[in-house]
């Protein structure tokens, strides 16, 4: 009697490493079927879905939100000496007078202008700049004092987030280099059902954060810090898979095992996309918090991403 005989045509080769199906079920860490058998209602395939801190296709927490601009205008008299009251914003204008960061005051012109040989010339003569009021509220001073030029209006000059971008600018952020297992290339080929592996190459501060940089216009120092709050994986098949780590570098000695932290299981081949291939797209979710001027706040950067293909094929079962 001729016996069943179980051929199996391979439409794709798996890497070493990546031969087998997954593990058994564990309902408990967000395993789920991810292919059945019609006729007995089986499960055949084994999916493990990375559910912290999102699912394919449902993100998780998007983390702080972008908390604005903040104030031009600022009082700090620690250059002073004067540490009450503490840094913070102030109104630009007050009774027709506009604050300086420079001076950490209110600014008017003194009308009419001293006399020549008034001590608050500073020994300049008259039409030689000018003489201006300089008042501080917070520590009850009114002076006078001259300058070349009148003073600059910090109601007119750049808000701390303006301050932060230039900061954020000098970091040159850029988006991860992939890693990705199976291997990019007509050479590596995964499976349907087996594990994919998914994180960011060699990070470092410029593609993964943390990165610091301080930046200063109109009298306003801001000091910035950049992390990535997670990493968004575009699939190509319709999935995304949200990451809040860099993710684990796939090793041989891994075998057919999940990605501890961010991984993929595709359910149909690549066959009939473009170049026969799935196009995965890694795009970073940045946080950068940024303090000076007595505020803080917090910027929110998404448009950093890399592509870049992987191909799988799918395994077929004939009976003779």
């Amino acid at each position: 009697m001729r016996g069943l005989l179980i051929r199996l045509l391979l439409t794709a080769l798996a890497t070493a490493s990546l031969t087998a199906l997954a593990a058994a079920p564990s309902y408990a860490d967000g395993t789920v079927c991810g292919q059945t058998d019609p006729a007995t209602g089986e499960c055949l395939i084994w999916i493990h879905v990375p559910g912290n801190p999102g699912t394919p296709g449902t993100p998780g927490d998007d983390g702080p939100e972008d908390t604005g601009s903040g104030a031009a205008c600022y009082w700090d008299g620690t250059s002073q000496g004067i540490t009450k009251p503490p840094p913070g914003p102030v109104p630009c204008t007050k009774n027709g007078a506009y604050w300086s960061n420079a001076y950490h005051c209110y600014i008017s012109l003194v009308e009419p202008q001293p006399p020549a040989g008034d001590p608050s010339w500073q020994g300049h003569e008259p039409g030689d700049g000018a003489v201006y009021y300089c008042d501080q509220p917070q520590t009850g001073l009114l002076i006078t004092i001259w300058t070349q030029d009148p003073p600059p209006n910090s109601g007119t000059g750049p808000t701390p987030r303006e301050v932060a971008q230039i900061a954020i600018e000098n970091m040159h952020l850029r988006a991860i280099d992939i890693g990705i297992a199976p291997e990019p290339g007509p050479d590596s080929i995964g499976l349907v059902g087996m594990p994919v592996w998914m994180w960011a190459k060699a990070p470092s501060s410029q593609t993964f954060g943390p990165i610091t940089e301080s930046a200063s216009a109109g009298g306003i120092t801001i000091t910035a810090t950049a992390k990535v709050l997670h990493i968004t994986w575009d699939m190509g098949d319709g999935t995304e898979v949200v990451c809040d780590t860099a993710g684990t570098p796939y090793k041989p000695e891994f075998g057919r095992k999940d990605s501890p932290d961010c991984g993929h299981t595709y359910k149909k081949s690549s066959a009939g996309q473009t170049d026969d291939a799935y196009t995965v797209t890694a795009t970073s979710s940045w946080v950068i918090t940024w303090s000076g001027a007595g505020q803080t706040g917090t910027i929110r950067l998404d448009g950093l991403n890399r592509s870049t293909q992987i191909r799988i094929g799918e395994a077929q079962v004939l009976v003779n």
